[in-house]
């Protein structure tokens, strides 16, 4: 036991020793340090879509069945109706212009776009009933929209996006029999809706393609006959357009 007691006396007194001779050298006694990594977030990419635009299109029209279907209005009789008489299948090539302005936040992309195209995009088909016995043609003169185009940038570049709006439409409607024609012109405002990709080419050019759908709802169009006898159709020229086309930012 004092033995125990002689040896615990001399490691105290060596540890003090030791350390008072540190302190008297000025050598403090530091604790070792361990090297931490840094936790380094990388930034999520993110392309510069924000804006304004203009761009150019070409596309093709389709799948505008346009149903034909007549009405006899003659002086103070009832009408006579004829239904399922034909269709006028609208469709053709089409050339488009464009100007749009984009706000974004993060990888969402927004904003309206306006825009006019044109072409020839037409229909025709052979009617006869009650006075009239020849060809109805429905033409497609201009389509304006107006939609909102909202995206997700999938991939860095890449833009997904939808559209929804107004379209405007101006179109002829020609009656034709024997070596006559009577042309009626008129416009209807209806709905477009549109799903479409974007990808970015350099930092101010962008490439897409896009689907879009149109509906004018329907139009009384009235063609005179014989006498104080005409003719009314429901003029429907509602359609799906698919065009691609390049935009440059500014």
């Amino acid at each position: 036991m004092h033995a125990v007691r002689i040896a615990t006396a001399l490691a105290v007194s060596s540890a003090v020793f030791i350390g008072s001779q540190a302190a008297l050298a000025g050598e403090p006694v530091v604790a070792p340090v361990v090297d931490v990594a840094p936790v380094v977030v990388a930034p999520v990419a993110v392309s510069n879509w924000a804006g304004g635009y203009v761009g150019g299109s070409l596309g093709y029209s389709f799948s505008g069945d346009d149903e034909i279907g007549f009405e006899e209005l003659s002086g103070d009789e009832p009408p006579r109706r004829a239904t399922d008489l034909g269709e006028a299948d609208i469709k053709g090539i089409t050339g488009g212009l464009h100007v749009g302005y984009r706000w974004q936040r993060n990888k969402w992309v927004f904003g309206p776009e306006l825009g006019i195209e044109g072409g020839s995009v037409d229909g025709s088909d052979p009617v006869a009933a009650f006075d009239f016995d020849g060809t109805l043609e429905s033409e497609v003169k201009y389509v304006a929209t107006l939609v909102m185009k909202t995206g997700y940038e999938v991939s860095p570049g890449t833009l997904v996006y939808g559209t929804a709006g107004v379209a405007h439409g101006e179109f002829d409607y020609i009656g034709s029999q024997d070596d006559s024609s009577e042309t009626v012109g008129y416009s209807n405002t209806g709905y477009a809706l549109g799903l479409g990709l974007e990808r970015q080419m350099s930092e101010r050019m962008s490439v897409f393609a896009e689907y879009q759908y149109r509906d004018f709802g329907e139009t009384t169009v009235e063609f005179d006959t014989d006498g104080d006898t005409s003719v009314a159709t429901r003029a429907t020229p509602t359609h799906s357009n698919v065009k691609v086309g390049v935009n440059f930012r500014f």
